[in-house]
């Protein structure tokens, strides 16, 4: 079962942005939550710099996992 984007989830892009100059792999931060199923997500560089903040669709982005999976 797919667990569902929340708050402060760590993200990254399945599919470019042309229009916000973001490309597939880009990682960001969801920082709220728009409707049912669109985010705005932060992305920053390494030094914690905003470069963009855009809202994106789940079918945009691909939670990202510290952590082994739960065993179903």
């Amino acid at each position: 079962m797919m667990e569902s984007i929340q708050v402060l989830d760590v993200v990254a892009l399945i599919q470019d942005i042309p229009d916000r100059k973001l490309v597939r792999g880009q990682v960001g931060t969801v920082v709220e939550q728009l409707a049912s199923n669109v985010f705005e997500v932060e992305f920053s560089d390494e030094l914690g710099q905003t470069y963009a903040i855009c809202p994106a669709t789940v079918d945009q982005l691909m939670r990202l996992r510290y952590q082994p999976a739960k065993a179903s």
